[in-house]
């Protein structure tokens, strides 16, 4: 076990490094960027101060210097005009649009986005998993057709068509906070208590809707996946044998059937990020989602590159969680694979 996740966990640095290359290639694709047209705008307007500062800038951010060396000095492999002072030495660079760190802009909106994918997975499998196993148990019944329902309806309805819907009728029907993930008083204070029990209520209506549609899919992929199971002959053996209903359920169909889900962890971490823009947009949510969308609209490229990274990141790790998951729930999977 434990050679397998350090050979998966450098795989994951080999990969990560090149899809550093790929997202600083992508974001630096469009001609110019925000700083460069600021520059234009403002000798237009013969503004000389503000473009002393821009150029500065440029020069501060290496800039002015050649692609592949503008990638090893925002990653720390190659000394800048600070020395090393890259993404792997904390420093996230600068956000031109907004003039400031990007570390400052994403700081808490990072563990905000953290928090809300993690407790919506949490959301997702704790309500498709024994919905879509009842469903598979009972089929042809009305618990399986209303499952069915739930399905189709969490599937045909778009999430900003939902968050609109609850924003404005959230705290009408529920008596909870609609809007953002705090109260405005607690915008600019520490976290404590108070705060986080505010997070936590403010969190309801948007894990419901970000994760409505992933669990919708999941409950008819359970269903359809155990379906299949139940009718195998170990199955039927097993019931021949005696075996109880619930053991015959258990033991083996069920752990079968959950093999897709697990697998899916690595790609549902991105997915929710992305899937989760306009939903942030309707509900005024402080995650990196709109943070994103401003940035690559503005060609913002460092607070935009560390973002996409950040996506990155969360995609390996998902998938380094999905396969001990599933080498933990089937015994077929070995780490080492077929010995000779």
């Amino acid at each position: 076990m434990g050679r397998y996740v350090l050979k998966r966990c450098w795989t994951m640095l080999w990969t990560l490094l090149l899809v550093s290359i790929l997202i600083f290639w992508i974001v630096n694709l469009p001609p110019g960027d925000v700083l460069t047209n600021q520059i234009q705008q403002l000798r237009a307007s013969g503004e000389g101060a503000a473009v002393a500062k821009a150029e500065f800038l440029m020069r501060e951010y290496a800039l002015d210097r050649p692609m592949w060396e503008q990638y090893l000095i925002w990653m720390g492999f190659w000394p800048g005009p600070n020395g090393f002072a890259g993404l792997i030495q904390g420093n996230l660079g600068w956000s031109f649009e907004l003039d400031k760190p990007v570390s400052d802009i994403v700081g808490e909106a990072l563990w905000m986005t953290i928090a809300l994918n993690f407790f919506t997975i949490l959301f997702v499998y704790m309500v498709a998993l024994p919905l879509g196993a009842i469903a598979a148990v009972r089929a042809n019944t009305w618990v399986d057709y209303a499952a069915t329902f739930v399905g189709y309806i969490g599937l045909a309805t778009p999430n900003f068509l939902l968050a609109l819907i609850l924003y404005h009728k959230g705290a009408q029907w529920f008596g909870i906070p609609v809007g953002g993930l705090m109260g405005k008083e607690y915008v600019d204070q520490p976290m404590s208590l108070a705060k986080l029990g505010d997070i936590m209520l403010h969190m309801i209506v948007p894990i419901i809707v970000i994760g409505t549609s992933g669990m919708a899919a999941m409950v008819r992929r359970l269903r359809a996946n155990l379906l299949d199971e139940l009718g195998k002959p170990y199955v039927t053996t097993a019931r021949a044998k005696g075996v109880g209903k619930v053991a015959t359920v258990t033991r083996y169909p069920l752990r079968m059937a959950l093999n897709p889900f697990v697998a899916d962890i690595g790609n549902l971490l991105p997915s929710l990020v992305s899937g989760s823009v306009l939903v942030s947009l309707v509900m005024g949510l402080q995650t990196i989602g709109p943070i994103l969308l401003s940035a690559l609209r503005s060609q913002d490229y460092f607070l935009s590159g560390f973002i996409l990274l950040f996506v990155s990141v969360l995609t390996l790790l998902g998938m380094l969680v999905s396969d001990l998951l599933l080498a933990v729930l089937d015994p077929r999977i070995r780490f080492s694979g077929r010995r000779r």
